[in-house]
């Protein structure tokens, strides 16, 4: 996962040679102070990756909740796959915007007090798609601040076995699909015409008792055609029903190429 990191990085700053497009981050997104105004559409996409770990608590088929916490230092261990993109489409004080993502996350973890079990190994695949619309509620020379809202689409799919302790060879396959109502701001600022600072901010509810997500971005324009992001991104989602249970908090830092068009 690691050379990933190196072999997406070095793409990003090739990226920076294509003709006709400007810079963009993710999620957040605005062209260059220069060429904020016009009355067309403009769009963007922005393929990341997201070293993302995870902890909570998870169950399923009402078996006792087994919490996770692992160690930051192992997050890439721990990270089989991920996949992300954010796109929008703006005119004027308005937009439409699209997030998603997609991670494979393998671990096993020690019990606190291993009576049940000793160990537990998880694996999670976890799939959301967010697409809402957007409103500025400012909108100036160097700065943007977008109201938006929108659904959010989950799917959660975990197995769970267990080794050790009084439930030693247990095991289990369980998923859940549901939609959330989001609300919130995404904002940028620019320091400079080159490098500029972005932050977002979701929160709401539906089928899950309570899903947020907020992070922040550094980009910097390597030329005309791209930019090269870097930042932290966490999300959370409480949600419990029919006994499946997925309360987890997924984060870690970002890194991706924005492209604008």
């Amino acid at each position: 996962m690691k050379q990933a990191y190196a072999t997406f990085f070095a793409l990003a700053v090739l990226a920076g040679m294509a003709p006709h497009v400007a810079a963009q981050d993710a999620p957040p997104s605005a062209p260059p102070p220069a060429e904020r105004e016009g009355s067309g559409w403009s769009f963007a996409i922005t393929p990341y990756l997201w070293a993302a770990g995870l902890s909570g608590d998870v169950a399923q088929f009402g078996l006792p909740p087994v919490h996770i916490s692992p160690d930051f230092g192992k997050v890439l261990d721990n990270l089989d796959f991920a996949a992300m993109a954010t796109g929008e489409a703006r005119k004027g004080r308005y937009s439409i915007v699209a997030d998603m993502m997609f991670t494979k996350i393998s671990l096993a973890y020690g019990t606190p007090r291993g009576a049940l079990a000793e160990t537990a190994r998880v694996k999670s695949s976890t799939f959301a798609g967010f697409v809402g619309g957007g409103y500025s509620l400012a909108h100036g020379d160097r700065h943007i601040l977008d109201f938006v809202l929108g659904p959010k689409i989950w799917n959660a799919d975990v197995k769970i076995g267990l080794e050790g302790g009084l439930l030693n060879g247990r095991s289990g396959n369980d998923n859940a699909t549901w939609v959330d109502a989001m609300g919130g701001l995404r904002g940028r600022y620019w320091l400079s015409d080159s490098l500029y600072l972005s932050g977002w901010g979701l929160i709401g509810g539906g089928g899950a008792n309570i899903d947020w997500d907020a992070g922040a971005t550094l980009g910097l324009r390597i030329s005309r055609t791209a930019s090269a992001v870097a930042g932290y991104r966490a999300l959370g989602v409480d949600y419990d029903r029919d006994g499946f249970r997925f309360d987890i908090v997924q984060q870690g830092p970002t890194l991706g190429v924005s492209l604008n068009f």
